[in-house]
């Protein structure tokens, strides 16, 4: 054995017991004052109620995890994109959209990717660790005391950033628990996106909040999408699909699916027929997105014209279809593009 001192944990990895022995000697009230601090969304400097002397102890043992390395901002300011550099120098990204009757924030789960999806920036560039459920809840802290700032409250959160969430499972739920149940954001203002993890969806069925589930399909055949979605060789769509239909009988919450719309592979006629058919079956709402341009991935997205009709030919075929609006492109805000830069940079 080294002899080495674990490090101490960061700001919201710490868990009650840690603060308990981190306030020894003191009242035993102040654990309750300072975990609803943290989780009021306050820095240890600014919880007056506790004295000076232990604001400052506590702002030197519980370091945040979160160092960011850019602040990118767009739309008017209505998109907000960090990327974030990890105490062991990982980087991961989030993203806080200003709607006009919503404030939301799409979080990482995992420093890059191991689905290997070719047109998804993180994909590309491979899998490096799972993120703690504290790196992620802080995500949504910083986020939502960005947009206090600016007078907006933010009330939904997508874990739809970085990494699969349902391969980081118990983080990711622990993650979700303290959200709920710290931050007070109501389940259903909770997303989970997953490419397919099957075992994830079931287990997700059995917990017991009901957390709105969102599947990235982009192909309803199996021959494509174990072309565009490796994972499907694993759980193939009739596995997914009837464990969807577990999900849905269980929680009785909308589902929503993905579809990034690339020219001339998923987005023809007889890809939205497809499409169709599946949401049909398990009443879901479809997300279009149009891709966003990768320097390794050459194909383009679908142009507005054909996004049109493709989100028009599922409308004809009874499903409820919108066009996900893009924001921060000119940001790089599509999941790992502001990671890659400042990975090619450094």
């Amino acid at each position: 054995m080294s002899g080495r001192s674990p490090s101490p944990p960061t700001r919201y990895d710490a868990s009650r017991d840690d603060l308990r022995a981190l306030l020894t000697g003191e009242p035993a009230y102040r654990l309750r004052q300072v975990w609803d601090g943290l989780h009021a969304l306050r820095e240890p400097a600014e919880m007056t109620d506790l004295p000076a002397p232990l604001r400052h102890r506590l702002a030197e043992a519980l370091p945040a995890a979160l160092e960011p390395v850019t602040t990118s901002v767009s739309d008017g300011g209505d998109t907000v994109k960090w990327l974030w550099r990890l105490p062991d120098g990982a980087l991961v990204e989030s993203v806080l959209m200003h709607y006009a009757t919503r404030t939301t924030v799409c979080v990482s789960t995992q420093a890059g990717c191991a689905m290997a999806c070719g047109f998804c920036a993180t994909g590309q560039a491979g899998f490096e660790r799972n993120l703690s459920a504290g790196e992620i809840v802080e995500q949504v802290v910083r986020a939502a005391r960005t947009g206090q700032e600016s007078g907006r409250r933010l009330g939904n959160v997508v874990f739809m950033g970085m990494g699969e969430p349902l391969a980081n499972y118990d983080r990711v739920w622990a993650a979700v628990r303290r959200l709920h149940d710290d931050l007070g954001i109501s389940a259903r203002h909770l997303t989970l996106s997953t490419v397919g993890v099957v075992p994830g969806i079931r287990r997700l069925a059995g917990e017991d909040l009901p957390v709105n589930l969102a599947v990235s399909l982009h192909a309803a055949n199996d021959g494509l999408r174990d072309e565009l979605v490796p994972i499907n060789r694993r759980y193939p769509l009739a596995e997914l699909i009837a464990a969807c239909r577990e999900y849905l009988d269980a929680k009785g919450r909308r589902l929503s699916i993905e579809w990034a719309l690339i020219a001339g592979v998923n987005d023809r006629d007889r890809d939205a027929a497809e499409l169709a058919a599946i949401a049909r079956s398990l009443a879901a709402h479809v997300n279009l997105i149009p891709l966003n341009p990768t320097a390794e991935y050459d194909t383009p997205g679908s142009p507005p014209a054909r996004v049109r009709t493709f989100r028009e030919l599922l409308r004809s075929l009874g499903v409820n279809a919108t066009v996900r609006q893009n924001r921060g492109t000119s940001i790089d805000a599509a999941c790992g593009q502001l990671r890659a830069v400042a990975v090619e940079l450094g």
